[in-house]
């Protein structure tokens, strides 16, 4: 149902490099890049990330409460990539556990511009 979610970024470069070596492990690329804005996904046709610089020219700031959030494989790809996050230069929100009880397992993060992230399994 999700074509793609945009989070404000401060800085495209930097945005871009923490987002694509962190998908790429999921098969994702940047599918666009232009001036203000580049989508990283598999595909056109399938769910993107997009990082952007805000339309208005005023600085980016990440919404209390919104949250994206990425359905992998398994608990180990959680870990995985929570892990990496962190070291492209993300900050823990919450490590990854069990948040429900033979329902959801997840791990949060803060991206560079401090928009919050999880990686989450269903089922963990």
């Amino acid at each position: 149902m999700i074509g793609y979610v945009t989070l404000g970024v401060s800085d495209m470069q930097r945005s871009i490099a923490f987002w694509s070596e962190l998908l790429a492990d999921m098969g994702c690329t940047v599918q666009i890049e232009m001036d203000r804005i580049a989508m990283i996904g598999k595909s056109m046709n399938e769910p993107m990330v997009g990082v952007c610089l805000p339309f208005d020219g005023n600085d980016c700031h990440p919404g209390n409460g919104n949250m994206l959030s990425i359905n992998v494989a398994d608990n180990q790809t959680v870990q995985k990539l929570h892990a990496k996050a962190l070291e492209l230069g993300g900050t823990d929100e919450g490590a990854p556990g069990v948040r429900l009880p033979d329902v959801w397992y997840g791990g949060y993060f803060k991206d560079p511009d401090g928009n919050k992230v999880a990686f989450f399994n269903w089922g963990g």
